[in-house]
């Protein structure tokens, strides 16, 4: 599975209702046995979103501790030319389901399903992850 940002910083910044659901994704991905993925952009757009409230220091140190467990996608050039042929009409989720085909991923894990209605991976939402793939 890929994981959007949202996810992330829904967890990081405890956004309710959402936050339940991300972060015991996060906790069972976390136990194993099941791999996820974040797209590279994600580790940027998740700081740049959350230094402002939380500073640097936390917005790192979430960061840091993701990478523990969660793998980052190989994406290369072939992976931005894929996202730009997208009929999608917010480049960045063409670019999450670009990273998401470039790992292998099944899913695109996010609270904004309708946003990846035009993707060929399909999308769930943290609570269909977990009800479904644990």
């Amino acid at each position: 599975m890929l994981l959007d940002t949202d996810v992330l910083i829904d967890v990081a910044l405890d956004r309710l209702p959402h936050s339940g659901p991300s972060s015991e994704l996060l906790d069972r991905v976390e136990r194993g046995p099941r791999r996820a993925f974040v797209a590279w952009h994600t580790l940027s757009n998740f700081y740049y979103l959350v230094r402002s409230s939380r500073g640097d220091a936390d917005a790192r140190d979430f960061i840091a501790e993701l990478v523990r467990f969660v793998a980052v996608a190989p994406v290369d050039t072939a992976a931005a030319g894929y996202a730009v042929s997208l009929p999608m009409a917010d480049f960045e989720d063409a670019m999450q389901v670009a990273a998401a085909r470039a790992c292998g991923a099944q899913h695109i894990v996010t609270k904004n399903v309708r946003d990846f209605a035009r993707s060929p991976i399909p999308a769930v939402t943290p609570q269909e992850a977990l009800d479904r793939l644990f």
